[in-house]
């Protein structure tokens, strides 16, 4: 009894061996397909990077060869800009030098005609003071004439009177006078308007604060002159100031009518 359990025990036994090695050899066999699938799987994918590389590699030889060839070119033409550049400052340096030098010739020109045309200038203001000085006195002697003619009193007259006060200076080429009026007088070779509104604001206005002495007559304003421009004539006419110039006979005449009414400054 006791035997034949043990033969059943062992069959089984070798039975469940019998299977376990009969397993454990398909599995073996099942991990050797799917090592062999990993491995050509392995190999085929090492190949397609090798190729990937060995193109790879060819592209970058390929690209390096084009950038080394740009870097030649682009060395020569840095070569060719730097000669160029060289080539510009030898010819600016040249210009600068001519044109410093022609600077400096045209600067002495200058210095040596302004010197003239201080000259000319100093002779033309010399000119111009006698000319001024010239028209006075022949303007003057019929002035005093003229007014008294126009039932003027005339008792004085003096030429290019004066004064300076506070920093400033009023001159007046001829002044007449009597117990109850002043008449300053503007005498200019060619009359304007700017002429008329300065005797008006400069000489006018201003006068009895350069002469109090006048300070209780009655200030009339008169210019003189022998061309007149832009009907300055009219102009002075119609600021209430005497006008007078040389007539007919070399005379000098008052051209105001008998509706004139003269300003009082």
């Amino acid at each position: 009894m006791h035997d034949t359990t043990l033969k059943n025990q062992a069959q089984k036994t070798w039975e469940m061996l019998q299977h376990f090695i009969s397993q454990s050899e398909k599995r073996d066999k099942t991990y050797e397909k799917r090592l062999f699938a990993m491995s050509q799987e392995l190999s085929s994918r090492f190949k397609e990077t090798d190729q990937k590389f060995k193109e790879t590699e060819r592209v970058l030889k390929e690209t390096f060869k084009e950038t080394d060839q740009k870097f030649k070119e682009t060395d020569q033409k840095f070569k060719e800009t730097d000669q160029k550049f060289k080539e510009t400052e030898r010819v600016l340096k040249e210009t600068f030098k001519e044109t410093d030098q022609k600077f400096k010739e045209t600067s002495q020109l200058i210095k040596e005609s302004s010197s003239k045309a201080d000259k000319y200038l100093g002779k033309i203001n010399e000119f111009d003071r006698n000319w001024g000085k010239l028209v006075e006195s022949l303007v003057a002697p019929s002035i005093v004439k003229q007014f008294q003619k126009e039932n003027f009193e005339i008792d004085g007259m003096s030429q290019r009177m004066m004064r300076r006060k506070a920093g400033k200076t009023l001159e007046i080429d001829a002044l007449l006078t009597n117990s109850h009026i002043v008449i300053p007088v503007e005498v200019k070779t060619t009359l304007n308007v700017n002429a008329v509104d300065e005797h008006i604001q400069k000489h006018l206005i201003p006068f009895k604060h350069f002469f109090p002495e006048y300070h209780n007559k009655i200030v009339y304003g008169a210019v003189a002159y022998i061309h007149v421009e832009e009907n300055a004539d009219r102009y002075a006419y119609k600021k209430g100031l005497y006008v007078l110039t040389f007539g007919d006979n070399d005379m000098v005449v008052i051209k105001n009518d008998k509706n004139f009414k003269p300003v009082e400054f």
